[in-house]
């Protein structure tokens, strides 16, 4: 993918896990260097789900443009396969716009997808084999079902939640069909890029991010979170979608169904989200090219900014071409 002067577009890229502060750094750095800001988050796709994926406010949206928010309804099953390819379109509008491409998100295989070019595998579907699976994990849970993953592919068992039935299925159709091991076909990936990258990582001290998480599932329960969830299901958005097995929502289901108790569903939601940020980092630290910045101090925000301009005028900057 060349511009029309023979160059690799520029793409910047933000990642880091859940509650690590990407949202407030990335405004502040789309305002500096002229930047249209692209959702790398596999939940924010949806309408009307806005408190449990903590998207952008639309006064932050109006102020910067954002994509890859609001364009399905909760019921549509959404594909990296599809963000990859919407990505691609987009990149080179917002390059010819004069603006620079900012993507921004914590769904590792999303952002991997986009900024090494990913071949997705073509191998094919079993549908019996699916229906078979689902019913192993209707009558014996999905940890086991998520155990049979790992007795065939253990990396791949690493990287996906036993709840995230889906592509736990998937995972083990990929072996059945092909005899390999999903994660075998992902580490046979070029991993080249399409764009010159300027790949930013934010992290921080674990204890310090495990109570940012809490703190901020507290504030998303006294913003609404069930009754957001309740107005989904009772809008006809199926409990066994794609949206409604995200973080926060799959919980909620289960409360609102009475299966478990709100005050086990927030302590479940506090622990799975927990567990997901630490996938989150260990999939970001397999991925190269990226500069940390450590963001523990959060009272020194005017620092941790100044470090990514400094980062991102020592990749990009040969003239003034961002500068807004």
């Amino acid at each position: 993918m060349l511009n029309s002067q023979g160059a690799k577009p520029k793409l910047l890229v933000l990642i880091g896990p859940t509650a690590v502060g990407k949202t407030k750094l990335s405004l502040e750095i789309a305002e500096r260097w002229n930047c249209e800001i692209l959702s790398g988050d596999s939940m924010q796709v949806y309408r009307g789900m806005d408190i449990g994926t903590a998207k952008a406010t639309p006064e932050e949206r109006a102020a910067i443009p954002h994509h890859m928010i609001d364009i399905h309804d909760p019921g549509y099953p959404y594909s990296v396969a599809e963000f990859q390819q919407r990505v691609r379109q987009l990149v080179p509008e917002i390059t010819e716009r004069g603006k620079l491409p900012f993507l921004v998100g914590g769904t590792g295989l999303y952002v991997e997808s986009v900024c090494y070019e990913y071949q997705f595998l073509e191998a094919g579907a079993d549908e019996e084999f699916r229906h078979e699976k689902n019913r192993f994990a209707e009558e014996h849970g999905d940890e086991a079902l998520h155990r049979t993953l790992a007795e065939v592919d253990p990396d791949s068992a690493l990287k996906l939640h036993p709840n995230d039935r889906r592509r736990v299925i998937r995972a083990l159709e990929v072996y059945h069909l092909t005899g390999k091991p999903l994660s075998a076909h992902n580490a046979a990936q070029k991993k080249e890029s399409p764009y010159e990258l300027c790949i930013v990582g934010l992290t921080m001290d674990r204890q310090l991010l495990y109570g940012r998480i809490e703190e901020r599932i507290d504030i998303m329960m006294a913003e609404g979170l069930v009754d957001e969830v309740k107005s989904l299901l009772e809008s006809g958005v199926p409990r066994q979608s794609v949206a409604m097995q995200g973080l926060g929502y799959k919980e909620m289901v289960s409360y609102l169904d009475g299966e478990i108790s709100l005050e086990r569903a927030v302590e479940l939601l506090k622990r799975d989200t927990r567990h997901f940020a630490k996938r989150q980092l260990s999939w970001f630290r397999h991925m190269k090219d990226i500069q940390w910045i450590d963001v523990t101090d959060t009272a020194n925000f005017s620092g941790h900014l100044e470090h990514f301009h400094a980062i991102i005028t020592g990749k990009f900057v040969h003239d003034n071409e961002y500068n807004a």
